[in-house]
């Protein structure tokens, strides 16, 4: 059984939709929680304390403990303020759930680079200002918990969403990396790739499909990445009760050298090099350059 018993979460953009269903689901485990939101509508604009204390009031009338906190992840001394604020209160941080963000679609043509930058902004850059305020603290109380949301259009895109896709999959690289540095102070970091109907899909998809898509759906998976028992460097799909992992796969691919005839040889061949037969997930990125040197018959080093 899941036990967050004394273990202290900051979700942001926790006053609705997905980080609402976090927060709540949190809670009703045991951890005291930060119910981060700023406060904007979809778009990012505007913004407002009162939804993030609506999920706080919830949580304290069910018996949990929980405050509301309005700073914007991409903010990062505000960021920093909350975190401060959280270990005064409670004195320690265990985990982290990125979960804000915006939306600003339309196709690349017609996008603006202040809207590609924006979107890159709250995504990525905010949960790159969570977590560096809250890495230290994880690693010298040799715990921690942390979870980046990606998403499908991330790892497959989706058409008019270049600026989300790119921030999304920018996360996973994120978490490869963290859950690497962070292995030996156990702090895990993995990603959450929901699906969920939330404000983001209004009126894209049909009433049953919405109802079926509830935001509650996800909350268990991110229950799991937090957990005591929580694994690392996974990429965890969730949506509608149904649950996968998303994995970046390499094939074994093949060795033709470099010569002047490399470039048409591998046009030609390229159907070997794609072929998914015994392909594998490489532990670091070190992996493709020593898979190369091992196909060409040299040793790493050599």
């Amino acid at each position: 059984m899941i036990n967050l018993k004394n273990r202290v979460a900051i979700v942001t953009g926790a006053g609705a939709g997905l980080g609402r269903e976090h927060a709540l689901l949190l809670a009703r485990l045991g951890a005291k929680v930060v119910v981060n939101d700023l406060g904007s509508d979809v778009n990012g604009n505007g913004g407002s304390t009162a939804a993030a204390q609506r999920v706080v009031d919830e949580i304290i009338n069910a018996g949990g403990e929980a405050f509301a906190n309005g700073a914007s992840v991409t903010d990062a001394t505000q960021v920093e303020e909350m975190v401060k604020e959280t270990i005064a209160r409670w004195g320690r941080v265990d985990i982290l759930v990125n979960n804000a963000g915006i939306l600003r679609d339309k196709t690349f043509t017609k996008m603006s680079l202040e809207d590609f930058r924006t979107v890159v902004d709250v995504h990525l850059m905010g949960a790159v200002n969570c977590t560096k305020a809250v890495w230290d603290i994880m690693r010298e109380q040799k715990y921690g918990r942390i979870v980046m949301t990606t998403s499908s259009s991330g790892l497959y895109g989706n058409f008019g969403q270049s600026n989300y896709s790119a921030a999304k999959m920018a996360l996973v690289g994120l978490m490869q990396t963290l859950s690497l540095e962070g292995e030996k102070y156990n702090v895990r970091v993995n990603c959450l790739a929901p699906t969920a109907a939330t404000r983001m899909l209004e009126g894209l998809l049909p009433e049953k499909s919405l109802k079926a898509l509830a935001p509650g759906a996800v909350s268990p998976a991110v229950a799991v990445l937090v957990s005591e028992e929580a694994p690392t460097r996974m990429i965890l799909c969730a949506g509608a009760g149904s649950f996968e992992a998303a994995h970046i796969t390499m094939t074994p691919g093949i060795y033709i050298g470099n010569d002047e005839q490399t470039p048409h040889v591998l046009a030609d061949r390229l159907t070997e090099v794609s072929d998914r037969t015994g392909e594998f997930i490489p532990m670091t990125g070190f992996a493709q350059g020593n898979l190369e040197l091992k196909k060409a018959g040299l040793q790493v080093g050599e």
